[in-house]
């Protein structure tokens, strides 16, 4: 029997395309600069494929999703031992002890979205930047202010063929626009990581970051990966 025969796996392991691990790699350490201590949550999906999930900084949720496989089919380890390991040459990676207790809350529903719109990645860039301003002048050692990342900055309403309950705008915090830019979820037309010195105009016109929501989420779908905020309807909107 071969090391890949299914009897010979051991009880716990981590197994990501050998041409997808740079960018699960990357994927943590951008999760990593926010909180070094970060765990990252791996679930099984039925296309064959893993999603990567953390709790960013800005306490939204933010995903990618790479082809491999795991066992158990929902398991959370710690992203830098994780990111360590995957530069090794080893077919199968050891997550390690279980880190079950250093997750909070159930993952979102993967059905029940409906598509808000999209809204254009130069608009995110934007308000992104309008706020970290804010952020800077209103904030502390500690980081920004709750109350500012809490504001709802975008309102985003569905088009015509919604009935009255899914037609109500949705709200999207300025966390949540925080966390797509910060983890690289957006890119330039030149596929380059967007930075505060990118300009503008160096983003495609047309590139956009999707808005769907369920209800009890926002989902913002960005190029390279997803951010979850839970509905904010009860915020204030404030316009950058």
């Amino acid at each position: 029997m071969s090391e890949d025969s299914p009897g010979l796996r051991p009880e716990r392991y981590i197994e990501i395309n050998v041409g997808e691990r740079s960018d699960a790699a990357a994927f943590l350490a951008r999760a990593l600069r926010q909180d070094e201590a970060a765990v990252v949550r791996l679930k099984q999906r039925s296309d064959g494929r893993i999603g990567l999930w953390v709790t960013t900084g800005f306490e939204v949720l933010a995903t990618r999703s790479v082809v491999g496989s795991s066992r158990p089919d929902d398991l959370i380890c710690d992203a830098a031992i994780l990111r360590r390991d995957l530069e090794s040459d080893a077919a199968l990676i050891d997550p390690g002890f279980s880190m079950d207790s250093a997750w909070r809350g159930a993952l979102p529903a993967s059905s029940g979205f409906i598509q808000v719109d999209d809204v254009p990645v130069r608009a995110v860039v934007e308000l992104s930047r309008r706020g970290a301003v804010l952020a800077r002048n209103e904030g502390s050692a500690h980081g920004p202010a709750t109350g500012l990342l809490d504001q709802v900055v975008l309102e985003v309403s569905p088009g015509d063929g919604y009935d009255e309950e899914k037609s109500k705008p949705v709200g999207v915090l300025l966390r949540s626009l925080f966390a797509v830019t910060a983890m690289g979820f957006v890119r330039d037309r030149n596929n380059h990581e967007i930075t505060d010195a990118s300009p503008l105009d160096s983003i495609s016109e047309d590139e956009p970051v999707r808005v769907r929501a369920s209800a009890t989420w926002v989902r913002l779908d960005a190029r390279f990966g997803s951010v979850y905020q839970r509905r904010a309807d009860q915020f204030s909107v404030t316009v950058l």
